[in-house]
């Protein structure tokens, strides 16, 4: 691709300095790498734009090559595949990249680091990753053949060659391991387990999260001796979720209509509450209220507001319904094994109960046996389980210290 007639260097320059302003001050090795890896080169001659009303607008570089050029140094998420309507692929914020890469301890001196890179996308990360630890640390994983290719082709036109590699970033790459640090650019609701088993004791591994209900978050969580891991979450970032090589098990047990019998009978928990855009609320209630997921329904022809709640892998369901009159009572209909919306008010009372954390005072504890503790730490450094009845907390464990 031939240089553009707009200067790079003074939009890189207005990168830098957009990207500042929202994460601070940059590290030099952070300052040099974004100088060192041009960000248009990294980008399809199409991309798609945010529209403003929660869709997308394609951006031609043929036809529109001074805002094809101005969004590819903006510090904005730029849609870089679609497919069957939806995409699935995108170059984050470079201020998230960043914040990532802080995360993972790479804002210093990483000469020899070794890296393993989950999700190449168009292989700018892996750029970076190659300028801050050397082209013979990086390895990274790219499920879709045609995007492994791009990345390999943009990360040659920029003079690096790290080990790029077509496969599942579910399974990492074991050829290479261990690693000292692994980072997704996907989000995960769980960490598959090649990935603690490729990560040397001691390491990290940074990757964004979702669940079912809430896709927000990035958890950092670092090794330990026994196979296990434990981590912090971090309030920021929302990333696509990870694609499979196979169909994931957890698909829906019953694609049939609504099992009965039905349950019918009022709450005082707003759906809003839980629902209604509270990050705080959603993320406790996606991690303590697995599997349930929801959406709102504003046609009318039910309710005048109601919110469709769902089990993700089993035939469960539940509506809350508002009247347009009454703001302290709602009409719950459920069904199914679980009464899901009874677990989600249950999970907002005991989110209630420790005070209304925010999303940086969760943690995570894998245990090396595969089970999973999920855990919130007060002011006065007291951690407490963010759902009693599950995960098999130890009440005496879950209260010691950090």
């Amino acid at each position: 691709m031939d240089t553009p007639a707009r200067s790079t260097a003074d939009l890189t320059e207005q990168l830098l300095a957009e990207v500042a302003q929202f994460i601070g001050p940059l590290p030099s090795a952070f300052d040099r790498a974004i100088r060192a890896v041009p960000r248009h080169l990294f980008l399809p001659a199409l991309i798609w734009l945010r529209d403003g009303n929660g869709g997308h607008r394609p951006c031609d570089r043929g036809t529109a090559p001074d805002e094809w050029l101005s969004a590819t140094y903006s510090d904005a998420p730029l849609v870089t595949q679609f497919t069957d309507g939806l995409p699935t692929s995108s170059a984050s914020m470079p201020s998230m990249v960043l914040r990532m890469l802080a995360l993972a301890d790479l804002d210093r001196e990483s000469a020899g680091r070794r890296v393993l890179e989950l999700g190449a996308g168009t292989g700018f990360n892996a750029a970076l990753l190659c300028h801050l630890c050397g082209d013979q640390a990086v390895t990274t994983v790219e499920l879709d053949p045609t995007l492994a290719a791009e990345a390999e082709r943009n990360l040659k036109a920029v003079g690096h060659a790290p080990k790029v590699v077509r496969g599942d970033a579910g399974a990492g790459w074991s050829a290479g391991a261990p690693y000292e640090r692994i980072i997704a650019t996907f989000s995960v609701d769980r960490i598959p387990s090649a990935w603690l088993e490729q990560t040397e004791p001691g390491g990290r591994i940074v990757t964004p999260w979702n669940s079912a209900w809430c896709g927000y978050g990035t958890l950092v969580l670092t090794t330990t001796p026994d196979g296990g891991g434990e981590g912090r979450f971090h309030a920021f970032a929302s990333f696509m979720p990870m694609r499979e090589l196979v169909p994931s098990a957890a698909a829906p047990a019953d694609g049939g209509g609504p099992p009965e019998p039905r349950q019918v009978t009022s709450s005082a928990l707003s759906p809003w509450a839980v629902a209604g855009g509270d990050l705080n609320a959603e993320f406790h209630v996606g991690l303590t209220v697995p599997g349930a997921c929801f959406a709102w329904d504003a046609s009318g022809e039910h309710a005048p507001a109601r919110l469709d709640v769902a089990d993700g892998t089993g035939p469960s369901w539940a509506t809350v319904d508002y009247d347009g009159q009454h703001a302290d009572r709602f009409t719950v209909t459920q069904a199914g094994p679980r009464r899901l919306w009874d677990e989600i008010t249950a999970a907002h009372s005991r989110w209630e109960s420790l005070g209304r954390p925010g999303v940086d005072q969760y943690g995570l504890t894998v245990h090396a046996a595969g089970a999973r503790t999920v855990w919130v730490e007060g002011a006065d450094g007291i951690r407490e389980p963010a759902s009693p009845e599950r995960d098999g907390y130890s009440p005496a464990a879950a209260r010691s210290p950090a």
